[in-house]
């Protein structure tokens, strides 16, 4: 098996953990504030992730280069547009359905990938991300009675496209993290995936600090009030954005958000077990194909 695929799992295991933890603290202070925690709280674990590699394993620290910084730049902006919009979902539909819409990422990557860096992926990976997103799609429409008319109004509703514009900004954010990590002259995959992280999550966490102060001061009492569960938001993003991170610098993006479809899975059980949230036959059906792809990805992808 390759590297990528269990650092890929993992990730998407860890990153269901931060989002039903975002979804818990919608609940004690507002979009932005939810949205700051995974970015504020996890820069102290993006520093302890690069002293390890550096003190412990003796890994060197990569010099950044100009563009470098320009691809952190990008994704981080992105990150963040994406991530409010996809907390911001969370008010409309429930805690799985409201995951789906941005699912169309892999897809959206993959185009990304060509056009930013000449990237191309193969014919399986095209089916494997077809199949994923095919079961996006019926999952998006489990709630309302089955016709063409209601999956094309599922499509161009007010849910659908925010979700659909947070999957296109959080695929330009993988093809941005991937091109900074491969930016890096070495010293290996760890430490240039640990070292975009930490130049990342800095970035994030001063614009969305600014942010704050600047337009929504009050956030700041709801967050200082809700620091412990901020803090698990914190260490679960930065673990799961490391992993990310990591399996983007072994692979194309794409490939890896196909695979990280597999959260979707995680998803439905944060929803039955932590939320108590009815699913029906159609939302596993979807499951069921979302499943379908990534099977296809690893055996013909």
């Amino acid at each position: 098996m390759e590297l990528w695929i269990p650092i890929t799992i993992a990730a998407a295991f860890l990153q269901n953990l931060r989002s039903a933890m975002q979804k818990h603290l919608k609940g004690f202070m507002g979009t932005t504030g939810a949205t700051f925690v995974r970015f504020g709280f996890g820069l102290p674990f993006a520093v302890l992730f690069v002293a390890v590699l550096n003190r412990t394993a003796g890994y060197a620290f990569p010099h950044p280069n100009p563009t470098f910084l320009l691809w952190v730049a990008v994704g981080g902006i992105g990150q963040i547009a994406a991530t409010f919009l996809l907390i911001h979902l969370f008010s409309f539909r429930n805690f799985a359905v409201g995951t789906a819409y941005s699912r169309t990422e892999p897809a959206q990557a993959a185009v990304f990938g060509l056009i930013f860096l000449h990237e191309t992926v193969t014919a399986g990976t095209v089916l494997a991300i077809a199949i994923s997103v095919l079961g996006v799609m019926l999952i998006s429409v489990a709630r309302v009675p089955m016709s063409w008319r209601n999956l094309f109004a599922s499509m161009v509703g007010r849910n659908a496209l925010i979700g659909l514009a947070s999957g296109t900004l959080f695929g330009i954010a993988a093809v941005a993290y991937r091109a900074a990590s491969t930016s890096l002259a070495g010293p290996n995959f760890m430490m240039q995936a640990a070292t975009t992280l930490l130049f990342t999550i800095a970035f994030q966490t001063v614009i969305m600090l600014a942010w704050m102060i600047w337009k929504e001061p009050e956030e700041m009492g709801h967050i200082a009030r809700a620091w412990k569960p901020s803090l698990l938001v914190g260490l679960f993003g930065a673990s799961a954005s490391f992993g990310w991170f990591m399996a983007m610098t072994l692979q194309h993006a794409a490939v890896v958000k196909a695979l990280a479809q597999i959260e979707m899975i995680f998803t439905f059980a944060s929803s039955v077990f932590f939320f108590r949230e009815h699913i029906n036959r159609a939302e596993i059906a979807g499951c069921v194909l979302i499943v379908g792809g990534i099977l296809v990805l690893l055996i013909v992808g």
